[in-house]
């Protein structure tokens, strides 16, 4: 017979290397463990310009700021590697006290082992279906003011009626700009009160089907409507469909379920941590927080991270424990 082939295991691997993944790998590198972090190299944000609310690195390139924390978690002897996790299925012993293990799938890179599972494979966002818009995403056609306001303030902004979150949206850019218009596009349907509160805020209000968008000189530079009427805009934000890219966490049987805000799924987590329902598995980043920024991913990785460590301490501790009242008992006998 053959020899078994030798796979590496690690303490933790971690399933996406994006603010979350690279910041818990760097909490988790600098307790001492031995860490892995997989990353398909396909970034959220890597369509925008810069980075921004992100404390001493605001309007950094989301790639710079990714090959910056691959850096400093490379540092604290993390491997990272980049490839797709195909699977991750669980395997533990069976029977109480046993203690979670994986073996993560890469495909054609192998296999390795893992006694903890962290994934923060992120989000997709799925994009109203208005000709041109993709093409515009990440540019001048935005989602979040937090993240874009700055950059149009003063502009002429529209809003894209997609979600019932139009509405929020539109009084919340009205911060940045005097000029904003907003296109129900056959899907939103103002409240008495809500009409009452354009028409306060001086808010423009275009009825009709968005049919495209009109750029000049690589420049977004109008919303057409159905009827070929255009309507001047320099930037337009939009509602997406968050989808939480959850494909290894449900083959472990973690729940995706729908956000409470109607804005997509995402994956339940202990908000103390990021624990999935699934023992040994943690989720953190736009996986689980759908609307979280970048430096609140990386927050919530860090939190992971400490919290992954302290639980394989305890785990460490009750077989310390146990082999300690063993070898006891055998003296004494």
């Amino acid at each position: 017979m053959g020899k078994e082939k030798n796979i590496k295991e690690y303490d933790v691997v971690i399933i996406g290397g994006g603010a979350a993944g690279l910041s818990a790998a760097v909490t988790l590198g600098r307790a001492l463990r031995s860490v892995l972090v997989i990353d398909a190299g396909e970034p959220r944000n890597a369509p925008a310009a810069g980075v921004h609310g992100f404390l001493s690195r605001d309007g950094i390139n989301p790639r710079e700021l990714l090959r910056l924390g691959r850096e400093e978690a490379r540092g604290y002897g993390v491997d990272i590697i980049n490839g797709v996790a195909v699977a991750a299925p669980s395997t533990a012993a069976q029977g109480e006290g046993a203690e979670p293990a994986f073996e993560v799938d890469l495909g054609e890179g192998g296999t390795v082992k893992a006694r903890r599972l962290l994934v923060t494979t992120g989000l997709t966002d799925v994009l109203p279906d208005i000709e041109g818009l993709r093409e515009r995403w990440g540019r001048d056609v935005l989602h979040c003011p937090y993240c874009h306001g700055w950059e149009v303030r003063n502009k002429a902004i529209g809003i894209l009626g997609t979600l019932p979150m139009a509405l929020h949206q539109t009084m919340l850019f009205r911060q940045w700009s005097p000029d904003i218009t907003l296109f129900l596009n056959d899907v939103v349907e103002p409240t008495d009160e809500e009409w009452e509160q354009l028409a306060a805020r001086s808010i423009n209000v275009v009825e009709g089907k968005v049919r495209s968008l009109e750029v000049t000189d690589d420049a977004l530079s109008g919303v057409v409507l159905a009827s070929g009427r255009v309507i001047p805009a320099e930037a337009l934000a939009t509602g997406t469909r968050l989808e939480a890219r959850s494909g290894v966490l449900e083959s472990l049987g973690v729940k995706v379920v729908e956000h409470p805000m109607g804005v997509g799924r995402h994956v339940e987590v202990n908000p103390l941590g990021g624990a999935t329902s699934v023992p040994g598995v943690w989720a953190a980043g736009n996986v689980a927080d759908l609307m979280g920024q970048v430096m609140a991913s990386a927050a919530s990785g860090v939190m992971a991270g400490a919290a992954i460590n302290a639980h394989l301490i305890t785990e460490e501790t009750r077989l310390a424990v146990e082999a300690a009242r063993k070898n006891s008992g055998r003296r004494s006998a």
